[in-house]
């Protein structure tokens, strides 16, 4: 047994890093799931189009698919020309009834949950892989919450939430290609 225990510890250390070049050998594809030989990556500044979104939505947004892609993937953020190209605008930002109460349809106060629904039309542009691109390619998702609770001590959590799952679909659109 001691035999056995002495061949494991020689032999996991050799098989966890033979395991781990194999996946990172091929150039393509890291351990995050990016898979583009691009190096750079141009995110402009989003606009936002809704008339209920907060001014700075937009700016909080396009700073943190920044962070985002810098964090999850081996591409540099840069200003212009990069190989890989992102736009978009913030085309939903929307307060709907999801549990109406049966009083009255139309009074928001009457409705047991809200939810919050955020949409964003993004342009990619690969320059590598033209094919890859895509133009007007809306990502929605949304978080629903009871109406007892006050809307603006919730709003920046909420929106911090929808904008984690859209940020992970569009990343997976992009350089995952899912």
């Amino acid at each position: 047994m001691n035999l056995k225990n002495s061949l494991v510890s020689i032999f996991l250390p050799i098989f966890t890093l033979a395991l781990l070049s194999t996946f990172s050998g091929c150039g393509i594809y890291s351990m995050s799931g990016a898979a583009t030989t691009a190096k750079t990556i141009q995110i402009e500044p989003l606009f936002n189009n809704t008339d209920l979104a907060p001014a700075n939505l937009a700016q909080n947004f396009t700073n943190r698919l920044k962070d985002y892609y810098q964090q999850n993937s081996s591409l540099r953020v840069i200003k212009e020309n990069g190989e890989l190209q992102i736009e978009g605008i913030i085309s939903q930002y929307a307060l709907t009834t999801t549990s109406p109460t049966g009083v009255s349809p139309t009074d928001i106060s009457f409705a047991a949950q809200t939810r919050l629904t955020i949409g964003i039309k993004i342009n990619y542009v690969d320059v590598i892989e033209p094919k890859n691109s895509f133009k007007d390619r809306t990502f929605t998702f949304y978080k629903d919450f009871d109406n007892n609770l006050n809307f603006t001590t919730i709003q920046d959590q909420y929106e911090r939430l929808i904008f984690d799952q859209i940020m992970i679909d569009i990343f997976n659109a992009t350089v995952a290609n899912w």
